[in-house]
């Protein structure tokens, strides 16, 4: 397992889906607060970035104050049923492509 890949799994774990439309998805940041929330912030960052350096991904966008994160996605490369597998730690063709996606443009 790579370094990134934990801390983005357990950033995983804590988002839900807000709204969703096949090319835009708002994901809510569902976590306690305090010195944990702080943490979650610099991964949720991390996050961020990791997302906006992949194929696919057009814009994105975090709203801390709102504690949540809206991405514009071209559907043509990354399917909407993969959010919901990536979320729910489901294992399909479209979650683990974005799953991997994801891990690979942490460690670049």
């Amino acid at each position: 397992m790579s370094a990134p890949e934990p801390a983005l799994l357990r950033l995983l774990q804590v988002l839900s889906v807000a709204h969703h439309v096949p090319g835009r998805i708002r994901l809510k940041l569902s976590a306690p607060m305090g010195n944990e929330l702080m943490a979650l912030a610099e991964q949720a960052k991390a996050f961020g970035s990791a997302f906006s350096a992949m194929s696919g991904i057009r814009a994105v966008s975090l709203n801390p104050l709102a504690k949540s994160c809206t991405i514009e996605y071209d559907t043509n490369v990354i399917p909407a049923t993969a959010w919901t597998g990536l979320l729910s730690g489901q294992i399909t063709p479209g979650s683990e492509a974005l799953r991997q996606g994801l891990v690979a443009a942490a460690q670049s």
